[in-house]
Formats: C-alpha cells, structure tokens, sequence
C-alpha cells in the first residue's frame, strides 16, 4: 500500500496544505518518512489522517466560488467499528461546508472494503448539501454493493454516467462541471 499515492496531476491547480480554508491548511509532508499505516501496511505520506485508523483521503480539488470538493481515498470504510463518517463528516466535510461547499465527488478507487453501519451522518451530510450533491466514482462494485445493502446509495450517487473512469484526464473543473450537468439530467432539472 505504501506505493499508491493521491493523484498529484492536479497540484498545480489545488494544493489543500496551501489553502487556507481548508482542514489541512499548513500541513507539512515528508516524503522520506512513512510513519501512517493501515491495519500494519504503510501508505504515502501523501495521505491526510481523518481521525480513522483505516479510511485516508486527500482534497484533490476545492473550488469554494462553485462549491466544488473532490476527494480520493484509501483504506477501508469502517463505519461499524471505526465510524468513518463520523470522522469524515466532523473533522473535514464541516469544515470545508461552512466555506460554501455543497458538491462533493468522492473517488473510492483505492477503498477496499466497506463495513456499514446506520446511515444517520450519511442523512446529515446530505441534507447539509440542500442545492447540491454527494457523487462515489472508482468505487469497486462489491464495495458499492454493500454501501447499497445500509443505504448508503440513498445519499450517495453512484453507477451508470457518473462512473466517470478518465476523470484524471479531466482538468478538475471540466470534471465537477461534467458532474453537475451529469446529476441535473439525472434529476431532470
């Protein structure tokens, strides 16, 4: 695990430890010492501690005027023992909310397993959005199955035109513009 990294094609349009608004504003990264791990395995150090011992992530992109937020993880989604929303939900989506971020694309690629629990914070973050979105992209289909099984899909977006599989060949506005027309024709507005 320790070789798989964010995706840093974007840093030259948001980098979220030179972003003053955001929950990793000043953070310092050294690239010579991996010291976070999950379940015993080192990961990059490139990854941004949540609160979780298992789920990572990394803001990819922020922009605040259009109330975009894109997200990639890494590790498994516990909510039933470690309460991954919980951490998520409190020590970074309302953080970044308050700053008027209401359209969220989370990239699960490098989450690998999902262990749910109620879906209260999934109801709470959806009904912060009011205008806007929660879209899941690169999540493997037996993950999302079982986001599926709690209810999850019921506050996520997931499947069909949103699975967006060359997002990294997007500059990441054209990605959260697609997105957003992709979720209004899919809402018919």
């Amino acid at each position: 695990m320790h070789n798989i990294e964010p995706y840093s094609g974007w840093l030259k349009y948001y980098d979220s430890a030179s972003d003053a608004l955001s929950p990793f504003h000043g953070k310092e990264y050294n690239y010579d010492l991996y010291s976070e791990t999950i379940y015993g395995y080192y990961i990059d150090p490139a990854w941004d501690y949540i609160g979780s011992e298992t789920l990572y992530a990394k803001i990819l992109f922020t922009d605040y005027e259009l109330g975009f937020a894109v997200f990639e993880f890494i590790g498994e989604w516990n909510d039933a023992v470690n309460n991954d929303i919980m951490y998520l939900k409190r020590n970074v989506i309302d953080e970044i909310q308050l700053e008027g971020i209401n359209k969220y694309i989370l990239i699960g690629e490098n989450v690998l397993n999902f262990h749910g629990s109620d879906d209260s914070y999934y109801e709470e973050w959806f009904e912060d959005v009011e205008e806007g979105w929660i879209v899941g992209i690169g999540f493997r289909d037996f993950v999302v199955e079982e986001m599926t099984n709690f209810n999850v899909d019921g506050f996520i977006n997931f499947g069909g035109t949103l699975d967006i599989h060359n997002w990294r060949t997007l500059k990441p506005l054209t990605l959260c513009q697609q997105m957003d027309r992709l979720i209004m024709k899919r809402l018919g507005m």
